[in-house]
C-alpha cells in the first residue's frame, strides 16, 4: 500500500515539475536573431556617421548630442519603435541644431511619418532653419496638391538664398494614414541628391560642381512644420504663410548622418526599424 502511495506521489511531483518547465519555456529564446543583409540592429548601420537621432520615445532629446527640444502643443503617441512625436494643428518642436548637424557637407536624413492627406497647406516634417532666409537650409515637407491615394514630397536644400539643390518633388503612392519611411541624402563627392521612399530609391538629381555643402545660420531646427510657421518665426526672412500648415499625425525615428548612405544601407535601416530593431 505504501508503495502505491509513494508511486502516486512521485507521479504528481514529476507531472508538476514537467508542467512548470513547460510554462517557463519560451521558444523565442531559441530562435535565431533577425538578420537583414548581415545587420541585426539599426545601431550597426554606419554608427560612426550618425550625428543626430531623435527617437521621440517619450522625450525630445537627440541621443547623440543630448540636445533637448522644446514642445509647443505636441505630445507622444505609439510609434514605429516605442513612442513617436504626436503633432497638432499649430503644434511643433523647436530645438537648437546640434553642432555636427550645422557642419554637414554631405548628409542623409531619415524618418518615419504617419499623416493624413494635407488639406490645409504644406506640412513640414523636419526643417534645419536658416535664420535669415525664407527657406531653411534643409527642409522635408509634404507639398500641396495630393489626393486620397497620392502625395507630393519635397526634399529641398539651400545654401544661403541660393537654391543649389533644387526642389526634389517626388510623387508618392499611398502615403496617407500609414507609417511610411522617407530618406533624403546628398553626396558631395559626386554632387548628387537622392530621395528614398520605404527603402527604395525614387529620385535623384545631380548639381554639377556643387561639392561640399555649407549650411548658413543653422542654429535652430523644427519638427512638425517649417521654419516660418513657428511663433515667433525662426527666420527674419519670412512670417507665417497661408499656404503652409502643421503635421497633425506622427513623426518617429529621425536620424541624420554626415554622409550619403548607400542604397543598401537605407534599405536595411528601413527594414530593421519596421521590425522594431
Amino acid at each position: 500500500m505504501k508503495s502505491k502511495i509513494f508511486n502516486i506521489a512521485a507521479a504528481v511531483v514529476i507531472s508538476f515539475a514537467a508542467s512548470s518547465c513547460t510554462d517557463k519555456f519560451d521558444p523565442s529564446t531559441y530562435a535565431p536573431p533577425l538578420s537583414i543583409d548581415g545587420y541585426t540592429s539599426t545601431k550597426q548601420v554606419a554608427p560612426e556617421s550618425l550625428v543626430a537621432h531623435w527617437a521621440f520615445d517619450g522625450g525630445l532629446s537627440d541621443s547623440v548630442s543630448q540636445t533637448v527640444g522644446t514642445a509647443s502643443g505636441t505630445s507622444f503617441a505609439s510609434g514605429v519603435k516605442g513612442q513617436a512625436l504626436q503633432g497638432a494643428l499649430n503644434g511643433y518642436v523647436v530645438s537648437n541644431t546640434p553642432e555636427k548637424v550645422q557642419k554637414l557637407t554631405s548628409f542623409t536624413i531619415t524618418c518615419w511619418v504617419k499623416s493624413a492627406l494635407n488639406t490645409n497647406g504644406i506640412v513640414g516634417l523636419v526643417d534645419i532653419a536658416n535664420t535669415t532666409s525664407f527657406w531653411g537650409n534643409l527642409t522635408l515637407f509634404f507639398e500641396n496638391g495630393g489626393s486620397s491615394t497620392t502625395g507630393k514630397l519635397t526634399a529641398r536644400t539651400y545654401e544661403g538664398v541660393v537654391n543649389n539643390g533644387g526642389d526634389n518633388f517626388i510623387g508618392l503612392t499611398d502615403p496617407w494614414n500609414r507609417w511610411i519611411h522617407v530618406a533624403y541624402s546628398y553626396n558631395e563627392s559626386n554632387s548628387t541628391y537622392t530621395v528614398y521612399y520605404n527603402g527604395t530609391k525614387v529620385g535623384s538629381k545631380v548639381v554639377a560642381g556643387l561639392g561640399a555643402l555649407s549650411f548658413k545660420n543653422a542654429s535652430k531646427m523644427v519638427f512638425g512644420t517649417t521654419q516660418f510657421q513657428t511663433t515667433p518665426s525662426l527666420t527674419t526672412g519670412a512670417e507665417k504663410q497661408g499656404w503652409a500648415s502643421y503635421l497633425t499625425g506622427q513623426l518617429d525615428e529621425v536620424r541624420i548622418y554626415n554622409k550619403a548612405l548607400s542604397a543598401s544601407e537605407v534599405s536595411v535601416l528601413q527594414r530593421l526599424e519596421a521590425r522594431g530593431k
